[in-house]
């Protein structure tokens, strides 16, 4: 089969057209409930025997196109949307750690989920320790046989360095460890699953739903970690589950695919925790979708050249933009981010903190 071009599954993936009306744009599906077509339909779709719909919060029509679109995008398996950022984090969190588990996370973090990490989490009981991204073996040496997976973010704001994604999933497969990417501020541009990463994590009220309309999150299952490889290090997709009829998710996913992981997030923590995305925001978001393709390159280049203007002011001390990295960083960022530099920058000015607040009075 002919890979197909970003730009044709921006716009076509998960959904071509109505069956019954020929309506090429994605409907929105207004509803909480749904007709079974009989009692086995029903009982199949309780037993994971087939997928479909049960129950908005599960999932809807309109979501699901979202969905589909965001893995083929990314290179994924399947795909959850949820109701914010937050709440992927936390979910793709909670999806393998328990009460006296831990994560290891790089430190280069967006502000609310380091604070999530640091006193939301540990409150729940889930210990998340904190290391130099840039370091490898720092996630090795912080492990201990109750980790349950490692994070980092692609392009973390506002170092804006890129860390060493693939040489850290690579030291954790063996172990059993999962590597989970927030690759926010890179849609289209960097590909964690090609360095490694099991789990891609957004927040799509950002770049890919653009518009800042609507508020949403995405969890993406690469289809490419073996849960099972050492089960001891992963008990929630290894044991039986007695929230669902002691599923052993592992294995219950086998039939549908390799989607274990996003599986048991939508059918246990999605259910329970309720934080679903509306069909509204879907529709919205798939707005953004189709021109993320056009978009991106052109914040990238806007970025740079923002960033080529401001480090030739003398009022500037400096410019942070993966464009202006050398030596390592440059490296890294040149391995990751193949599709442009990101739209993210900063800049410090030569007289400090006091020179920032009189250029903002002079606004």
């Amino acid at each position: 089969m002919t890979k197909l071009h970003p730009e044709t599954l921006a716009l076509h993936a998960g959904w071509r057209a109505d069956p019954g009306t020929g309506s090429v744009a994605p409907p929105i599906f207004q509803t909480t409930s749904y007709q079974f077509r009989d009692t086995e339909h029903a009982a199949n779709l309780f037993a994971l025997a087939e997928l479909g719909n049960i129950y908005t919060r599960l999932g809807n029509p309109t979501t699901d196109i979202l969905e589909q679109r965001i893995a083929a995008l990314e290179g994924g398996a399947a795909a959850l949307a949820v109701s914010s950022g937050q709440a992927a984090s936390t979910f793709a969190v909670q999806n393998l750690a328990r009460a006296g588990d831990n994560i290891v996370s790089g430190t280069d973090l967006y502000g609310g989920t380091y604070n999530l990490f640091a006193n939301t989490l540990r409150d729940m009981g889930i210990d998340v320790r904190f290391v130099d991204p840039a370091d490898p073996q720092a996630f090795i040496n912080a492990s201990d046989e109750r980790t349950r997976a490692w994070y980092v973010e692609t392009l973390p704001n506002p170092k804006l360095i890129v860390c060493p994604m693939a040489e850290i999933a690579a030291l954790g497969r063996p172990l059993g460890i999962p590597l989970i990417v927030d690759n926010t501020a890179a849609p289209l541009i960097a590909r964690p699953f090609d360095h490694g990463a099991a789990i891609v994590v957004y927040s799509t009220t950002k770049y890919i739903g653009g518009h800042g309309t609507s508020i949403g999150g995405m969890i993406v299952d690469g289809g490419n970690f073996d849960w099972e490889a050492v089960p001891e290090r992963q008990p929630n997709m290894n044991t039986p589950d007695s929230s669902y009829h002691g599923a052993v998710w592992a294995q219950a996913a086998k039939p549908l695919g390799p989607i274990a992981y996003v599986l048991r997030a939508r059918t246990v923590l999605l259910r329970d925790l309720g934080s679903c995305l509306s069909p509204f925001n879907a529709f919205q978001i798939i707005q953004g979708v189709e021109t993320l393709p056009l978009r991106m390159p052109r914040h990238c280049a806007n970025a740079e050249a923002v960033a080529q203007f401001l480090s030739g002011r003398k009022d500037v001390s400096r410019v942070i933009h993966p464009s202006l990295q050398t030596g390592e960083q440059r490296a890294r960022a040149d391995m990751v981010l193949t599709g442009g530099n990101g739209g993210l920058l900063g800049f410090e000015l030569a007289g400090g903190l006091c020179a920032a607040f009189d250029r903002a009075g002079a606004y």
